[in-house]
């Protein structure tokens, strides 16, 4: 993918780059850090720079544009790469598409990230009143007066892009005053509907992260399944265990029951003899009491 992000300062270009370029493989491209790196390196583009810098001017487009060329042949910018800083102007712009033209290379999306100016000076504003009250130095560059004149320039130079790129049919605009994440998932979105491929690497890490996840879930998920075994057998030896005290229960009342009828036979058993055997000695004595009557006769 090759990207270029617009914004005014403040809007989060930086901080977008850098999640792009991790998720992407692709390589963030600012032009001051491309500047000093071909004058540090000697190269023909970077010599002319150096004496153009030296003497206190303002590097042309044509040698930031031979720079950017030098730049996007290199390896490391072979799987796409995100403008930072460039263009900046309608003339920049039409002079990187000529450079990408000539190097049969085509531009697949223009980020602008909108965001609220007065919530941007806000926002400015309350952090430069809390350092301060903190007893922290205050950057020169980053106070609300150095924003309001940037924002001016910002909206003088830069956002007549906006107009370009969207003629071009290469615009997407993305509110940026959502948190960071929502952002960068916004930006994926449309990247994805552009055609953007993640590398083998990403999707793998991805992919790996999503298989550890299913282990886990699965180890749960049986847990779950064995805990709820342990539980339905808990059921059934609990319902054993009340049955066997059930029927002890009633093996006690059932022994019980059955002693006290033996119990009651017996002694009706015995009364009844002990009644017989009154019977027959009543009897008994009666009739040897007759026999007397009649020998004294």
């Amino acid at each position: 993918m090759r990207i270029i992000l617009l914004g005014p300062p403040g809007s989060g270009k930086g901080t977008q780059a850098q999640l792009l370029v991790q998720r992407y493989g692709i390589v963030q491209l600012s032009t001051g850090e491309m500047l000093r790196a071909a004058v540090a390196a000697g190269t023909p583009v970077g010599l002319k720079a150096k004496e153009i810098m030296a003497s206190g001017g303002l590097v042309p487009d044509d040698i930031v544009v031979g720079i950017i060329s030098d730049r996007i042949d290199q390896p490391d910018a072979r799987h796409g790469f995100i403008l930072d800083g460039f263009p900046r102007t309608v003339p920049q712009a039409e002079a990187l598409d000529e450079l990408l033209k000539h190097k049969h290379m085509k531009l697949d999306a223009v980020i602008e990230l909108r965001v609220n100016e007065s919530a941007l000076l806000s926002r400015v504003e309350t952090r430069v009143a809390q350092m301060r009250e903190r007893g922290e130095e205050v950057r020169v560059d980053d106070t609300p007066e150095v924003l309001t004149k940037r924002l001016a320039s910002y909206r003088s130079q830069t956002e007549p892009l906006i107009h370009y790129y969207s003629e071009r049919r290469k615009l997407s605009t993305i509110d940026g005053m959502m948190a960071i994440d929502e952002v960068t998932r916004a930006i994926h979105r449309q990247l994805l509907a552009l055609g953007a491929v993640e590398p083998k690497t990403h999707a793998k890490a991805t992919s790996k992260a999503t298989s550890k996840a299913a282990p886990a879930k699965k180890g749960a998920a049986k847990a779950k399944t064995a805990k709820k075994s342990a539980k339905t057998a808990k059921k059934p030896a609990r319902s054993a265990k009340t049955s066997a005290k059930k029927a002890v229960k009633g093996a006690k009342q059932a022994a019980k029951k059955a002693a006290g009828k033996t119990a009651k036979k017996a002694s009706k058993k015995a009364a009844k003899k002990t009644g017989k055997k009154s019977v027959k000695k009543g009897a008994n004595k009666a009739a040897k009491k007759v026999t007397k009557r009649r020998a004294k006769r």
